[in-house]
């Protein structure tokens, strides 16, 4: 009797090892599984990081590219007027340009007359110590100005309207 249930241990014992070794099969190869999907999702996520830093380099060069007729990354212009001690040129330029919109009627650099309402000047790009490009529109009709203009020491500005261009296409 002591033999038949040593006997029975036994084989109780085998099938619990083996059930224990399928199981655990099941459990490794699962698991490989998910290691290896979240591999291939890592090697993606790496890949699409990569096109995001070489987008993000792109756009730092076009970037950099678009600045280079700018008044505030030319060093040579801004000494032009270094000795007037204004902490922001740019936008001091920028003000007194948008202070002659502020009198009644179109703006008096524009030369069309407004006719879905005043001509004024919206946008503004100083590129160095003498010359700017500022963008003008009555709401409807829109176009594009150089302008030069003079810093003088008393601070005052005179523009000057060098050349001027209107959009034909009306309808948007």
């Amino acid at each position: 009797m002591k033999s038949r249930i040593f006997m029975y241990l036994f084989i109780f014992a085998l099938l619990f090892i083996l059930f224990q070794y399928v199981n655990s099969k099941k459990y490794f190869e699962a698991e490989t599984l998910k290691i290896n999907n979240i591999s291939a999702e890592r090697d993606s996520l790496k890949n699409y990081v990569d096109n995001l830093e070489d987008s993000t380099q792109q756009l730092i060069f076009k970037n950099l590219d678009l600045q280079y007729f700018s008044l505030e990354n030319n060093d040579d212009a801004l000494a032009y007027y270094e000795h007037l001690k204004v902490d922001d040129l740019p936008r001091y330029i920028a003000d007194k340009l948008l202070e002659t919109n502020e009198k009644k009627g179109d703006n008096p650099l524009v030369p069309y007359a407004g006719m879905n309402g005043s001509m004024k000047i919206n946008k503004i790009k100083i590129l160095n110590h003498k010359w700017l490009l500022a963008d003008f529109s009555d709401g409807r009709y829109w176009g594009e100005l150089f302008i030069k203009y003079e810093l003088k020491d008393d601070l005052g500005i005179d523009f000057t309207r060098i050349d001027h261009l209107l959009y034909t296409r009306s309808s948007f």
